[in-house]
This record gives structure tokens, sequence and C-alpha cells, in this order.
């Protein structure tokens, strides 16, 4: 009789009467600029919606992280730094992967140097991108401003793999080469350290980056003709004063996945209803409401 009411005990005790509870497992990869606030939000959603629920946050990179998604059972989410392109969207047509583009949130790409570099401040758009081009003069400091140490720059970035560089690559040096010994990384915080312990540095990544390490570099103010342009959460809009520099962040969805799993779909309009609320601590500047709204309201159709 004892042992009958243990296996009671034990089998009531595992069950959940939540009739809106849900398991399963969410796997998400692609891009590293994205990957901090995705990660806060599964963190919230794990946390306060659905503990029974394991998202997965992982940060291959845009590039690497679609060529994970856009094939047959492959992962719920790509976080992305740029949209998809032609290539890819042919793979997942080919593969018959159903896919929904969601903005989540605006970046402002900065230029950062070391603490201790005080002449390079403030640099032109164009002399931003003259310092990475392979067919640009511009080697040391002196090259541009006569006055400035005659020291060589040492070009830092994320490597092919993000979408930061390739952000960087066709709308800054606008497709040109970059110089040969640009240091390109694949992990971030490798970036920014060496960013950190090199004088004359100058590398960028992802708003975020900087914001939330502001003790161990310095961002550029950049002058697109009007005067030197601090990058901020007020500046960084799509027709804010540092637009040039600004661009959408995007989760892409599997929509077979939402349509089959419910903890997918459940998590995509967790989301879309939760992700401005994290995006300014990540380093984001947030989304209009009517773009949420409409987002939200599309996911619950599902």
């Amino acid at each position: 009789m004892f042992f009958l009411l243990l296996i009671f005990i034990v089998a009531c005790s595992g069950r959940n009467d939540d009739p809106n509870a849900l398991s399963g497992r969410v796997a998400i990869d692609g891009s590293g600029t994205v990957y901090p606030l995705m990660a806060r939000v599964a963190e919230e959603y794990m946390s306060v919606a659905q503990q029974g629920v394991s998202v997965e946050v992982s940060r291959s990179g845009t590039s690497a992280g679609f060529q994970k998604f856009i094939v047959p059972n492959g992962t719920d989410f790509n976080n992305a730094s740029r949209e998809i392109n032609k290539d890819e969207l042919r793979t997942a047509f080919e593969s018959e992967v159903d896919i929904k583009e969601l903005k989540v949130a605006l970046d402002g790409l900065t230029f950062v140097i070391h603490p201790d570099n005080d002449w390079a401040t403030e640099l032109t758009n164009q002399e931003v991108a003259n310092i990475f081009r392979a067919d640009s003069e511009i080697n040391y400091w002196s090259d541009i401003n006569s006055d400035w140490p005659k020291e060589r720059i040492n070009t830092y970035g994320p490597n092919e793999n993000h979408g930061t560089y390739e952000f960087f690559y066709e709308s800054i040096l606008e497709e040109a080469d970059l110089k040969e010994d640009v240091n390109l990384q694949q992990d971030y915080s490798t970036l920014l350290t060496l960013i950190s312990e090199d004088k004359n540095a100058i590398g960028f990544f992802g708003f975020g980056y900087y914001i939330n390490n502001q003790e161990k570099i310095t961002a550029i103010h950049i002058d697109f003709g009007d005067g030197p342009i601090e990058p901020s959460f007020e500046t960084i809009s799509e027709d804010g004063d540092y637009a040039e520099f600004t661009r959408p962040v995007f989760t892409y969805l599997n929509l077979d996945s939402a349509r089959t799993k419910p903890e997918v779909l459940d998590f995509s309009i967790f989301l879309m209803e939760h992700v401005n609320t994290f995006a300014g601590a990540r380093g984001f500047a947030p989304l209009p409401d009517e773009e949420i709204e409409a987002e939200v309201e599309f996911l619950k159709g599902l």
C-alpha cells in the first residue's frame, strides 16, 4: 500500500496542471550582434512565461547561421544583422523552407578606438572608410592630420561570417577591397579585447558592444557633412543624424516550425511583444510601436 501511495505522489508532483504550459526546444543561431538581445528575451521567456521550454541561443554569425536555417530540419530562428540575400533565399526556396523576416531593433555601426587615443575622436565618414580601404594612402594617423602621431593604424573588425562585416563592406566601403592587414575576428569578445589593448587600434561593431564596454573603448564621433555625430539611442534611427551608419537587425522565423511546434510560435509572439522592453539595455534603439503591433498580429494569425 505504501509503495502504491508513493507512486501516486510522485506522479502527481510531476504533473503540470497549467493548461497553457508548453514544453520542447527552440533553436536559435546567427548574428553575434543580435545575440545579447535575443539571449535576454529567451532568459525572460524561460523564467516567467514557459519554464518547460528550453530556448537555446547560439551565435555563429549571420551568414553561418543562415546555412543552418535554410535547410530541412534546420534551426527555428536565425538572428541577422543584415537582410537575407538572394542566394540564401534561393536555397530556402529549393529546400522548401518557408520563412518570415521579423525586424527586432535598430543598431548603429560604431567605430571605436583605445581610450588613450585622444586625437582621432572625430572623423568624417570618408576618413573612416579610407582607413580600411586597400586603395587608400592612409596608413598612419599622421596621414589624416599632420599633427597626429606618425604611428601605424591597426585595423580590426568582425569577419565575413558576420552581417556586421557585410553591412560595413557593402554600405560603408561600397564593396572596395580591404587592406590586407585588417585583423578580422569571429568572436566579438576577442575583438573587443584586441582593440582595448592597442593604443593605435580602430575597429567596428554594433552599438551595444560599445555601450556596454565604455570603460574599455571610446566611440568615434562621425561627421557626415554637418558636424560630428555621436552614436547614441537618440541619433540611431532610420531618419536620425546617424542614419548613414544605422541599420535594422532581424530574426528570421521558420514558419513551418511555428505552425507545427507551439513553443516556437509562442516564443515568437513573446519576442515581438517584449523586444522593445529589452532593446535599450542591450544597446539597441527600439522599433516604433506600430511596426511591433503589425508583426504580433501576423504571428497570432498563425
